[in-house]
């Protein structure tokens, strides 16, 4: 079995008998519009969604056609307009964002250019009239191709690929480079005239067809005018999983290679398990409640699965681990360090009355509302977030949807706080004491030392219990070696964190941990700040409301630990009850005798 990690060329993943989950039932569907913009997260599959177009639509491969759609679900039934088309593709991504405004120009007027050269040099046995490529002015270039496929019996079909991904570049810094960005997009801009050049194309029919994909929508309202004939599908139930994995194609590719290497039928359940908390729990629509799997992540699961017969190393692909820029550019933005610090709690949810289809950057950067909405719409976009269904009022639930997206938000959050490396590494050291040799003191003392020196006075309003548990998490998360859950459900009550070694990981010298966490405030213990940190350790745990939150949180690890035990049977379980006094101090006690 072969699996096209890093392969978006249609023709070979369907030719080449490479692992395909047939979305060609969806091509009938598409040519109900014209102009269609289809947006979801970078590496979530839309170029081989353009390839697959491209190889259908164009005029070219009409002998191939069987060889590359015979076996698959549009090959039995294919539409009147395959193989009826010129292809013009552009991939956006290709256009360097670095240099000032008038070098980014060039660098998407040379590329826009360039891909009419290649199509002529694709197309020279249909005898296309002269086309004149203007190399300082490439939409008169555009223009001059059109003019010329409009002597042919062949429209055009226009494909643009990650058509925001250079403009999203600059956005990403736009504090720093707001008028790079504008003189990109807005006005009179290179991005902005194109796109007007392809509208008025596609008035005469000269351009017949638009598929335009990319990751959000900002670009394209910010565009406004320029281009606002594409309709928005994105949303559409139809197309929740046109890009995306569905739960049945995992478990049946799971079980072949299984069997493949000789494991026990378990294997199959403890394969889709892992997929599923750390793939699984993408929805694109309001309508619909399916989730789907990142596809290029299961790839790469897959790709190694099968090849040793062993899970990855690492669940989390380092192609994708880049997005975690969009999680730095949020937390510079009202609201974001707060939104950040409540989204890695699980099941922890974002209320907003809606997603945005078309927001600018001028709005998200302004928009102080309540709801944050578009805030919200920028995460969704861009993968971080996903629908989780209505409330009871109709407003949409968004959450993080799954624990390789988790792991962004917690690493963002440690970059955060402690910004020095080298008090990050004191604090992945003591926390390794924790489940390498179940010794909790060292990661009390850097807390208390280190991570609660970052908290502000006015960081007071949001001291609790989950706040706490968030900073040691930071610390604590490692999906190398573990399955991180915090608010684990035990028979409908949560432990606080539990860290339970992956399946595949149990033979190393490590421990299972279990972990409850207590909050006390300064002013409910009777004591100020400076007293707090004067106290003796003794002194400390000999506090009254520390006494009975220690008291409260052993009766829980312990009813916790015995249900895991009986979940798991096999574990190596450390169990603490962690106690924090307000951001001052940490008192701990390990668990070692039942009640």
């Amino acid at each position: 079995m072969k699996f096209p990690y890093g392969i978006s060329d249609f023709k070979t993943v369907a030719g080449e008998g490479y692992f395909y989950c047939d979305r060609t039932d969806k091509i009938p569907l598409l040519e109900n519009t014209k102009s269609q913009l289809f947006i979801r997260p970078r590496r979530f599959g839309k170029s081989l969604v353009l390839s697959m177009l491209e190889n259908y639509y164009d005029v070219a491969k009409k002998d191939e056609f069987d060889s590359i759609f015979g076996k698959l679900k549009i090959g039995k039934t294919p539409t009147a307009l395959h193989n009826s088309y010129f292809i013009l593709k552009f991939d956006f991504s290709c256009v360097d964002s670095t240099g000032s405004a008038k070098e980014v120009k060039e660098a998407l007027f040379d590329h826009i250019n360039d891909c009419i050269k290649g199509f002529l040099l694709y197309y020279g046995e249909y005898d296309l009239p002269g086309i004149e490529i203007n190399p300082k002015n490439a939409i008169s270039s555009v223009k001059s191709l059109v003019s010329s496929v409009r002597m042919t019996p062949y429209p055009v079909y226009l494909l643009i690929d990650e058509y925001d991904n250079f403009a999203n570049t600059i956005m990403m810094g736009l504090h720093s480079e707001e008028d790079r960005y504008k003189a990109i997009v807005h006005d009179e801009g290179p991005l902005k005239t194109f796109f007007k050049a392809v509208k008025s194309a596609t008035s005469g029919s000269m351009i017949d067809r638009v598929f335009i994909t990319g990751v959000s929508p900002v670009v394209m309202s910010d565009i406004t005018s320029g281009y606002n004939i594409a309709e928005n599908i994105y949303f559409e139930p139809e197309f929740n999983d046109l890009c995306g994995f569905r739960q049945q194609e995992i478990e049946a590719v799971l079980k072949e290679i299984v069997d493949q290497c000789g494991f026990e039928k378990e294997k199959i359940q403890e394969a889709v398990n892992l997929t599923k908390v750390y793939y699984n729990g993408y929805n694109f629509s309001h309508a619909i409640d399916e989730y789907v799997y990142n596809p290029t992540l299961c790839l790469y699961f897959l790709k190694q699965f099968e090849k040793t017969c062993t899970y990855p190393r690492k669940m989390l692909d380092s192609n994708l681990a880049v997005d975690e820029s969009k999680l730095e550019y949020m937390a510079r933005m009202p609201m974001g360090r707060d939104l950040l610090m409540n989204l890695v709690q699980k099941n922890h949810e974002l209320i907003v009355s809606d997603i945005e289809d078309r927001f600018g950057i001028k709005e998200m950067l302004s928009d102080q509302s309540k709801d944050n909405m578009f805030l919200a719409s920028f995460l969704y976009y861009f993968g971080v977030l996903t629908l989780a269904g209505d409330t009871p009022d109709l407003k949409v639930r968004l959450k993080v949807p799954n624990l390789v997206i988790k792991s962004l938000y917690v690493d963002r959050i440690q970059k955060m706080l402690l910004p020095d490396p080298g008090d990050r590494d004191e604090g992945s050291n003591a926390a390794e004491q924790v489940y390498q040799k179940g010794e909790m003191a060292p990661l009390c003392a850097f807390m208390e030392n280190k991570y609660f020196k970052v908290f502000h006075n006015r960081d007071y309003r949001w001291a609790n219990e989950l706040t706490i548990k968030t900073a040691f998490l930071t610390l604590l998360y490692n999906d190398i070696l573990y399955i991180m859950d915090s608010e684990t459900e035990i028979n409908r009550r949560y432990a606080d964190l539990t860290m339970i070694i992956r399946p595949d990981k149990r033979h190393g010298r490590i421990f299972d941990v279990l972990i409850e966490f207590k909050f006390v405030r300064l002013k409910d213990a009777g004591i100020c700040a400076e007293k707090a940190r004067d106290l003796s350790g003794d002194e400390l745990a000999k506090l009254p409301e520390i006494v009975s939150r220690m008291q409260e949180g052993e009766k829980q690890v312990y009813t916790y630990g015995k249900e895991l035990e009986q979940r798991y049977g096999n574990l190596r379980l450390q169990k603490f009850v962690v106690v924090a006094l307000g951001f001052e101090r940490v008192c701990f006690k390990k668990i070692v005798k039942n009640f």
